[in-house]
Parts: C-alpha cells; sequence; structure tokens
C-alpha cells in the first residue's frame, strides 16, 4: 500500500521540503544495511545513544534513495534533489506513521507481550492458522519500538490477520506500542524476571505489559499470576479469557505430562473435559 512523500508529510503533520511531492514510499528503513529497492524508500534518520543516522544521510542518498524524515534542525540544502520531511523527535514519527497505516486496515489484529514466550505463540498461532488466514506478522523478535512499527507498516489490503509481537524495557513504552498495533485480540504469556531491571518491581511489569489489553475486545492472561488477574479485573469492556490451574480459570490446565517429544496438557473448558498435545 504506497504513500505519496506529499501524503506522509500531512499524516504527520509536519514541515517538508519536498522536490518530487507525488514520489511513491513502499518502504520504511531505519538501518542503511537494509535498503533493497531505494527509489521506494523513506529512510528515517533515528537518533540513539550510540548513533545518530543523519550522519549516514548522504551515504544514502548516493545509493539512490530520495526520501527522508530527518530532525527539524537538520541543513537539508546539500541534497536538494532529494525530499525531506522535518520533525522533532523522528522515531515518534515512525511511530506515528505505522499507527495511522494500521488505523486502514479492518481485520483481526493480535497482540503478544509478556516476559518470555512472544515468539514461540506467535509462530504457534501462524501455524496453526495460516490455513485459513492470510496472515502479516512480526519478523523474527520485531517487537521493539522500532520493530513494531516496521512489523505493521507490512499489514495490507491481501491480509486478513495480523499477528505482532510487544516488547518492552522500561516504563511508558508499551503506551506507544498499543497505539501502533491497535490490537483487537491482546494476549499476555507471563510475568518474569526477563527485560525487569528498569522496574521496580513484578507489579510494575505487569501494571505496564496489561496497558496492551487497554482498547482490545479480547483479552487473554494466565489465572495464576495474582498481579494479573487484580489489574484485569478493572477492564469490564473486555471479553476476558484466562488459562492457568486456578478453578476461576476459562481453561482450566488439571494436568500437564511431559514426554521426550510431546506434552499432553488435560483441562477443563466450558464445563467440557478436553486433552491435547503439544511439541
Amino acid at each position: 500500500m504506497p504513500y505519496t512523500i506529499k501524503h506522509i508529510a500531512e499524516i504527520l503533520a509536519a514541515n517538508a521540503a519536498l522536490e518530487n511531492p507525488d514520489a511513491s514510499v513502499e518502504y520504511l528503513v531505519t538501518d542503511s544495511r537494509r535498503i533493497s529497492i531505494p527509489s521506494a524508500t523513506l529512510f528515517f534518520a533515528l537518533q540513539t545513544e550510540r548513533k545518530d543516522a543523519h550522519s549516514f544521510i548522504k551515504e544514502v542518498y548516493e545509493r539512490g534513495v530520495k526520501n527522508f524524515i530527518v530532525n527539524t534542525a537538520y541543513d537539508a540544502h546539500e541534497l536538494p534533489a532529494a525530499n525531506f520531511i522535518f520533525v522533532p523527535n523522528t522515531l515518534i514519527a515512525l511511530q506515528q506513521l505505522a499507527a495511522y497505516h494500521r488505523s486502514q486496515f479492518n481485520y483481526p489484529v493480535i497482540g503478544i507481550t509478556g516476559s518470555n514466550g512472544k515468539t514461540m505463540v506467535k509462530e504457534w498461532l501462524f501455524q496453526l492458522l495460516n490455513t485459513d488466514y492470510n496472515i502479516v506478522r512480526s519478523p523474527r523478535s520485531h517487537n521493539s519500538q522500532i520493530g513494531v512499527p516496521l512489523s505493521v507498516w507490512q499489514m495490507g489490503a491481501e491480509n486478513n490477520l495480523a499477528i505482532f509481537e510487544a516488547g518492552i524495557s522500561q516504563p511508558g513504552e508499551m503506551d506507544a506500542l498499543e497505539k501502533i498495533i491497535q490490537p483487537t485480540i491482546a494476549v499476555l504469556t507471563n510475568i518474569g524476571e526477563a527485560h525487569s531491571e528498569n522496574f521496580e518491581n513484578i507489579l510494575e511489569t505487569a501494571t505496564e505489559k496489561v496497558k496492551l489489553f487497554k482498547h482490545a475486545g479480547v483479552i487473554i492472561y494466565p489465572e495464576d499470576d495474582a498481579s494479573i488477574k487484580n489489574l484485569t479485573k478493572v477492564l469490564t469492556n473486555q471479553k476476558h479469557f484466562s488459562f492457568g490451574k486456578s478453578a476461576g480459570a476459562t481453561l482450566q490446565i488439571t494436568a500437564l505430562e511431559k514426554g521426550e517429544d510431546v506434552s499432553k496438557i488435560t483441562g477443563v473448558f466450558d464445563n467440557r473435559f478436553i486433552q491435547f498435545i503439544i511439541p
């Protein structure tokens, strides 16, 4: 789903210097090593503690890229044949553009977060559902502040289901990811110590991750985790589906038998005895 560079400037409500306002953009790139089709690429000059991608703009330009999103202080006069959009923060602009793109589609979107198991759950769901749906999903473990918008940008009219991971490492990050993914179904795998060094305790970690549930129609979470259970009690507008050993779980696990190659899970769902096997 290509956009013109002029349309992107309008979406971001940003000042721009556009030599060719009708230039078509299909690919978003934040890493100069990832450029494959320069003529249809929009390069975001991101700034991190280690690197400022503005220093690569001339090199990227010489490789054929003519569309750039840069900070407002950048001097674009040296490359008059290029299109420049000027923003206060290039990462936020990337996220805003991805959120707008996400809003153009009405099919179901599954968002998965948790301390562990995000990629495994995403790939399991893909294996289970890909024969019935045309699925777009996060490549590998693209679940960061940069990875999520790049994943969401892959959504297209040919798809009818999306599955994205959302990973956080510090407070405040899930608000941004939730606005980008806008999940209709949100899954929380678990809460553990992984990536928790920037959080004061498990409760703070859980509170941040549960923000992915904010506007989802269906939320899926572990019933046995008291902190998660308490945080989800106030979410009364969503359909709840919980799993665990507790009697109150939607899917109550009554037995788990681990073999050499498979695990057999026994449980109760909707007052019915069920049993299934996973690798």
